[in-house]
């Protein structure tokens, strides 16, 4: 057997594990947009655990408006505002538009109008702020502007 064809299954076995390792980042390092899409969407399913383990340790959340209304600045405390919301709502619906990322060496900001249609549509200008991958400050404003035009 020459030297090539001993080293071709090799060199195979090489090309399939760098493709591995080229592809398994990519399910685990989303961009800040995808990571706000996901966390929007878990607010939709009414899924806690899946919402807060987005946040990093000194996250702030700032509801504008509505019945939870405040400024919540502990894991405890978002966690315990997520929790109200989903029992209050149940399962929604989220309509997304002008989604839009700004993004730098540290850190990476995304925009976002969200409706989220249930017992009530329930209109969100969204606005999060993501370092190292991590959300670190989100602002919940109710905008009723956007359910009167239907998210625009």
């Amino acid at each position: 057997m020459n030297t090539a064809t001993r080293l071709t299954p090799t060199l195979a076995a090489a090309a399939l594990a760098l493709s591995a390792l080229w592809i398994a980042p990519s399910a685990y390092a989303d961009t800040p947009t995808e990571a706000a899409r996901a966390h929007i969407e878990a607010i939709a399913a009414g899924n806690v655990d899946a919402i807060t383990a987005s946040y990093g340790p000194n996250a702030v959340l700032e509801w504008v408006g509505g019945p939870l209304d405040g400024r919540y600045a502990a894991t405890d405390a978002i966690k315990t505002t997520w929790t109200k919301f989903t029992k209050a709502n149940g399962p929604l619906k989220a309509d997304i538009t002008h989604l839009q990322e700004a993004a730098n060496p540290k850190g990476a900001t995304v925009t976002a109008d969200v409706v989220f249609q249930g017992k009530t549509a329930i209109p969100v200008r969204y606005v999060l702020t993501y370092r190292d991958g991590k959300l670190v400050d989100e602002i919940w404003q109710i905008d009723p502007k956007l359910a009167s035009k239907g998210g625009y």
